[in-house]
């Protein structure tokens, strides 16, 4: 049986061009356009068939892949800029950007180290409680991620097809790898449509739902000599796939609908070039993407991508702005220009200089010192963390955080101190029924349910249903449950709201089936109070969805509707950790109705009991971001921990006329 014919071995200056048009457009759509391009999908389907064409050709002529000799020359053409621009960014990171960020970078630089970062902001991307983090200078190491586990698992895939092409099925090698990687694109494609189509958040991070773009650039590599067509026609092509590459940002949001199908318009743009170049023609595109200035930025371009993204954020962070004007954009690019050539001139040239087989044992502890300052400076950084919390933790008092209390007991709060949001012996900056496991994520369905409080003999049974706006309340009932003689039954779900309305799409499916469920449990074994949300936002009238829900309940039990918290403008810990908290905070009338919601609302049932705490977030003109040294959110509209236990008094005090309503209904 014959095989698939061999393609003429050469070097493609065209593919150097497609690499400097993905970058640029990368940048641009970052600076200028805050979206994606697309261009990443770009680098993937590149590299498939560059490193597929290598390892392809190394199989054939040697019949092994000498793993170590590979990896090192990964290493030498990846590592040099790559952990310059890590260790940069983290001392930068460490003298610009607020306190409220440096966990969160920290992991993110150990997990852009060693390749993994893609799936910690997988895990971020569909988790709720983690989705107010702020953009880090390290997130576009996501698609390094996703390259460096293709580059180290693709050789193991062809020599495996080599394996079963020469000793199991005696079959030619070129034909067996076609049909292995047609087995991996039709799996990862598959399994890529399906789960943007069900969890677009993690699939746009997901390795496997990206996998088909890199053994796409392989079957490309494969079949290339069969790709012949007219000059004419190929021409056409050329110029039709560069267009696509440049205009799928603009055509589609690629944030939001990629991987899946759509990610086949920027990956077929690639394959229409490949296939040009391949015809030739007098005005093919290849010309442009292959000529001198293409060919050098592309050279260059990995740097160039790697210090774009960091140089913007440090922008953002040290001119206290969200956007960039024309002349500071085309500056940016500019420095990123400049330095990915200096990098590469200084750093990764004079290293990939070096012979791999006369100089092995030698690069590979040069690679290894490259990573040592990295991950050296990340280890000190995490200590000083830790030892200065520890410092702070000797000195505390918590009669200098006094928060809500500075209102309903009109205490003086200690000046000069800097603002928390969680006590001291919390281990997470979230309420202690989210470190417990006790709500439902926001991809996941059916009904949890946890009890907390006095579970032996209560006196009432307050049921706390909702979403994290009823669930950041769950430390203020935690402070007097013991009075009470309460027991706090905890139906939490991720990102939903206790509704039979989806808010235009805004809730999840999932969501719409736990508000389904919930109602069984809750009303076979009725709580005394039933704690929820009454409004959204800054929102004038109450949802009817909230109305309808509420309306199952009538003979069942109470409804605690309590007003949702005002919303902020900016993130609050890392806002005022740059600015004063005066400027943190925002006018009353942006943030809360004058008149409250169920004033405005009509057919409201007869269970519901209203509460309303807006006076303990707002005085008459504003609302707070600091009160009484504690930071009253942890995010943009999540109340602190350490604020939410402040406002247990006046929590407690409407339960109580809750309870007392409660009690002259039954009489």
């Amino acid at each position: 049986m014959n095989d698939l014919r061999v393609p003429q071995k050469k070097f493609r200056p065209e593919l150097e061009g497609v690499r400097a048009v993905a970058a640029f457009l990368v940048a641009i759509y970052h600076i200028w356009l805050g979206s994606v391009s697309g261009g990443v999908d770009v680098f993937f389907i590149v590299s498939g068939y560059l490193i597929t064409t290598s390892l392809l050709s190394k199989m054939e002529r040697e019949g092994r892949i000498r793993i170590f000799e590979y990896l090192l020359g990964l290493g030498k053409r990846l590592f040099p800029i790559a952990f310059f621009v890590l260790f940069t960014s983290t001392v930068l990171s460490f003298l610009l950007l607020p306190q409220a960020q440096w966990r969160q970078i920290i992991s993110e630089v150990f997990s852009s180290a060693f390749y993994f970062q893609n799936w910690q902001l997988a895990t971020n991307a569909v988790d709720y409680l983690a989705q107010n983090n702020e953009a880090s200078p390290l997130q576009h190491f996501w698609a390094l991620s996703i390259q460096g586990q293709f580059y180290v698992t693709w050789p193991l895939i062809i020599f495996l097809a080599f394996y079963v092409a020469k000793k199991i099925f005696k079959t030619p090698f070129r034909k067996t790898l076609l049909t292995v990687l047609t087995m991996i694109f039709l799996a990862s494609i598959s399994y890529s449509v399906y789960i943007t189509t069900t969890n677009q958040p993690w699939a746009y991070f997901d390795t496997f739902a990206r996998v088909w773009e890199f053994s796409l650039g392989g079957i490309l590599a494969i079949l290339i000599p069969y790709l012949l067509f007219n000059k004419h026609l190929a021409t056409i092509l050329g110029w039709i796939g560069l267009c696509i590459i440049g205009f799928t940002g603009i055509v589609l949001p690629v944030s939001t609908v990629f991987p899946g199908y759509a990610a086949l318009l920027p990956t077929s743009g690639v394959i229409l070039i490949i296939i040009a170049a391949e015809n030739g023609g007098r005005f093919g595109v290849e010309r442009l993407l292959g000529s001198k200035p293409f060919l050098y930025f592309g050279s260059i371009s990995y740097g160039f991508y790697l210090w774009h993204w960091p140089l913007l954020v440090f922008y953002y962070a040290y001119f206290q702005t969200d956007t960039v004007s024309i002349r500071d954009g085309i500056i940016l690019i500019l420095v990123s220009f400049l330095l990915s050539f200096l990098s590469t001139k200084i750093l990764e040239a004079p290293i990939r200089g070096l012979s791999i087989r006369e100089s092995k044992w030698k690069l590979a502890s040069l690679l290894i010192m490259i990573m040592l300052p990295v991950l050296g400076a990340n280890t000190w950084w995490g200590i000083y963390m830790d030892r200065s919390e520890a410092a702070f933790k000797q000195n505390f008092d918590i009669q200098d955080y006094p928060g809500a209390r500075t209102i309903y007991e009109n205490v003086d709060a200690t000046p000069g101190l800097t603002p928390i949001t969680t006590p001291l012996e919390a281990t997470s900056q979230l309420p202690s029924m989210y470190t417990d496991e006790c709500y439902v994520k926001m991809k996941e369905s059916g009904v949890k349910v946890c009890s907390y409080g006095e579970t032996v003999d209560p006196d009432y049974t307050i049921a706390l249903v909702g979403g994290s706006h009823s669930g950041h309340w769950f430390p203020a009932l935690e402070q007097f449950a013991e009075d009470l003689r309460l027991q706090i039954d905890v139906y939490n779900k991720d990102a939903c709201r206790f509704s039979t309305e989806d808010f235009d799409g805004q809730l999840s499916d999932t969501c719409m089936e736990w508000n389904e469920l919930v109602v069984e449990p809750l009303t076979e074994n009725p709580p005394d109070l039933l704690f929820t949300t009454s409004t959204v936002d800054s929102g004038d009238t109450i949802p009817q969805g909230y109305i309808e829900m509420w309306e199952k309940f009538e003979g069942v039990t109470t409804i605690f509707a309590l007003r949702d918290n005002p919303r902020m403008a900016e993130n609050i810990p890392a806002c005022v950790e740059v600015k004063t908290p005066e400027e943190c905070s925002i006018p009353r009338d942006k943030a809360l109705a004058e008149t409250p919601p169920w004033e405005n609302t009509e057919n409201i049932p007869e269970n519901v009991y209203f509460a309303d705490l807006s006076d303990y977030f707002c005085d008459e003109d504003t609302c707070h971001s600091v009160i009484g040294n504690v930071l009253v959110y942890r995010d943009t509209h999540h109340i602190s921990t350490l604020y939410s236990m402040t406002l247990a008094e006046p929590l407690k005090a409407e339960i109580i006329k809750a309870l007392e309503y409660l009690e002259e209904k039954k009489s």
